[in-house]
């Protein structure tokens, strides 16, 4: 139980907008993006045909085909560029599932991939929220990740008409 309040407030941070003095900013994906995205999206897919007679749906069943790919170890752990392909994928899931968009997110760090609520600077990182655990030798569990995400950003997306919580 710990080990999951301690991921909660890391990914938290990792999720939370940045500070007042810091400057972010958060821009439309441009095509080289999209096809960033299609081109991981597309080495998964790959992988999940030929190892399992399994596409990429781009639906939540894509979180049970990321699960297997991780626990048969199919991508070894330096292989950043493919571990970041299942976070991919895991985004797309996210993005249809909770309403979030691509964008294109810079900070003093750099430029990344999140997919924001709309309207806000709430986003979340899903590209290498698998790849950094694998990178350490852990083997994430897809599924928690998505709830614990979605956990996260229900106070910040809108509410609809006669919605209770």
């Amino acid at each position: 139980m710990r080990l999951t309040g301690c991921f909660l407030i890391i990914l938290s941070l990792l999720a939370a907008p940045a500070s007042a003095e810091e400057k972010v900013t958060i821009e439309e994906f441009n095509w080289l993006d999209n096809s960033y995205l299609e081109k991981q999206v597309a080495r998964v897919d790959e992988l999940g045909r030929s190892e399992f007679g399994t596409p990429v749906r781009g639906d939540k069943s894509d979180l049970e085909l990321l699960q297997r790919i991780i626990y048969r170890g199919l991508i070894p752990k330096d292989d950043s560029l493919r571990l970041q392909a299942l976070g991919v994928v895991l985004g797309n899931v996210m993005v249809k599932d909770f309403g979030l968009e691509w964008k294109k997110y810079t900070d003093r760090i750099g430029s990344t991939r999140a997919a924001c609520i709309p309207g806000t600077q709430e986003c979340v990182f899903p590209v290498t929220m698998l790849s950094r655990r694998m990178e350490v030798g852990l083997m994430p569990d897809v599924q928690r990740i998505y709830g614990e995400v979605q956990e996260m950003i229900k106070p910040f997306q809108p509410k609809l008409p006669y919605q209770v919580n």
